[in-house]
């Protein structure tokens, strides 16, 4: 699910950076792809996979 947010994110991304748009100084390029990324990162530590080493 993350990895599906993460995409979405580096898509509107692409997008802001093509048209050279800014949604204030809060919403730009830059705030997208860290976001995209820690969306990643949250994908690659497995959380919401539906699994866990614990599981009994």
């Amino acid at each position: 699910m993350f990895a599906l947010v993460a995409a979405l994110l580096f898509v509107l991304a692409l997008v802001f950076e093509i048209a050279g748009l800014a949604v204030g100084d809060v919403l730009t390029v830059t705030t997208l792809m860290v976001a995209g990324l820690v969306c990643v990162a949250v994908h690659l530590m497995g959380v919401g996979a539906g699994w866990s080493v614990l599981k009994k």
